[in-house]
This record gives C-alpha cells, sequence and structure tokens, in this order.
C-alpha cells in the first residue's frame, strides 16, 4: 500500500525536509508540496491525497482553519516550532504532532500510524497469514442426493443464491446445498476470493479488472464495496 502525501507548509526549507523523508519511505508517495495552504486545498480536490504533512502557523490560512475546510478526506500529521498548539492539535484527532526541527525517527513513527489506520484490516491480515498449504486439487459438493467431485481448476466462479449456491464451471453449472461460509472453508485462498457478498471467484480465470468490475471472458461480475479493497490487494501480490 502507498500513501500519497501532501506538504503544506510557508517555509520552503521544512518542504525540502520532509519531502526528503518521504522519499526514503517506502510506502510513502508524494503527491504534491506548497507553500500555499489554498493551493494545498485545490491539489486535494483535483487528486486522491491520503495523509497531509501540514504546518499549524502559516499567514494566509493556519492549519487547524485547514483542516476544517478540508474535512475528513485524509489524515493529517500537524508540524510546527510552537510546543503550545500540540493539544489543540490533538483535539482535532490528528494522527501525530511533529515538533520542527524534525527528525527522521520521530517522522517514520508518526507515518507509520498513519499506514496502520489506513491500511485495511483485511489487507493486515492477509499480510500476516501462514502460508496455504497445497490443496488435494478437487473438492466433493453436495447437489440433491449426490456427492460429486470438481476440479478446482474449473471453477470459474460460485454464485450465492437464496437458499443455495450455483458453482460455474468450465464444463457445467453445479447447484451446491451449503453455506458460503462452509464452502470458503473448502477453497484454498491462494486460488479463490470472495469479491462480492454474491460471489466468489477463481483467480486464474479472471481476464481483465475494471474499477469495480470483473470480466471472465463473456461473464461480468461486480466487485462488493466492502471488498474492493482486499481484492485490489490480492491483485497486486499476483
Amino acid at each position: 500500500m502507498k500513501i500519497r502525501c501532501l506538504i503544506v507548509d510557508d517555509k520552503p526549507l521544512a518542504i525540502d525536509i520532509l519531502a526528503e523523508y518521504v522519499g526514503k519511505i517506502d510506502f510513502l508517495e508524494l503527491a504534491g508540496a506548497t507553500t500555499d495552504p489554498v493551493a494545498g486545498l485545490a491539489i486535494m480536490r483535483e487528486q486522491p491525497v491520503d495523509l497531509v504533512l501540514l504546518d499549524i502557523q502559516m499567514p494566509e490560512l493556519s492549519g487547524l482553519q485547514f483542516m476544517k475546510i478540508a474535512g475528513n478526506q485524509c489524515l493529517f500529521i500537524l508540524t510546527t516550532a510552537y510546543e503550545s498548539y500540540a493539544l489543540e492539535g490533538y483535539e482535532h484527532d490528528v494522527v501525530d504532532y511533529l515538533l520542527k526541527p524534525v527528525a527522521f525517527d520521530r517522522f517514520y513513527r508518526a507515518v507509520t500510524k498513519a499506514l496502520h489506520l489506513l491500511q485495511p484490516a483485511t489487507q493486515l491480515k492477509a499480510q500476516n497469514a501462514p502460508v496455504p498449504q497445497q490443496s488435494a486439487g478437487y473438492i466433493f459438493v453436495k447437489s440433491e442426493h449426490r456427492l460429486i467431485k470438481v476440479d478446482l481448476k474449473d471453477i470459474l466462479y460460485i454464485e450465492g443464491m437464496q437458499n443455495y449456491l450455483v458453482l460455474h464451471t468450465v464444463k457445467e453449472r453445479i447447484i451446491h446445498l451449503q453455506t458460503f461460509k462452509k464452502l470458503e472453508e473448502q477453497l484454498p485462498e491462494i486460488d479463490f476470493v470472495r469479491v462480492h457478498r454474491s460471489y466468489i471467484v477463481a483467480l486464474r480465470h479472471i481476464t481483465a479488472v475494471e474499477r469495480s468490475r470483473i470480466f471472465m471472458g463473456d461473464v461480468i461480475l461486480n466487485i462488493g464495496e466492502s471488498y474492493r479493497d482486499a481484492f485490489y490487494s490480492r491483485i497486486e501480490r499476483h
């Protein structure tokens, strides 16, 4: 995950130092830097910004006024030469408060806090999870009064209906009398991913992804909003 940072400080030297720090950290990306807070707000309107490194005391618009205008669009780390602003800054629920001159180790601790706040819990869990064991390559599913052997490589996607599941494979559609939760426990995590409350897809059969849609040949499936971050994280790792 990359955190897109905007630096807003009326002192060019302070910007240079913070920009240098951003360049040293692999999970940070500089989205812009400006001595003009009004220009900073314009940058936020024009492109996504996750974190603002914001000076408090500026002549045209203070950092606290900047935050009120920006609202909840992103996280803020305040920087200032005056300790007296610390309490007021924390009252605005900022990530951290850095006293100038800012040391690199202190800066690193502050942006790491932002990383943990921004990174989805599902992604953190995935990064810390043990490597899944190799599966047997097939599962048995119950359909009416039979158990049907299904090769995992043949499964395109699984669709949740009202009281049952439908396994869409390269050969046929299989009605499966089981819950999503039970079936997910049988599927190897390395090969399958939940993308919607109604869909589990096989990564190997995805032909393209466009915003909130997955293409599998002629089939188009929607990605649920609550599943989007975890799905794109899986795609990036592949």
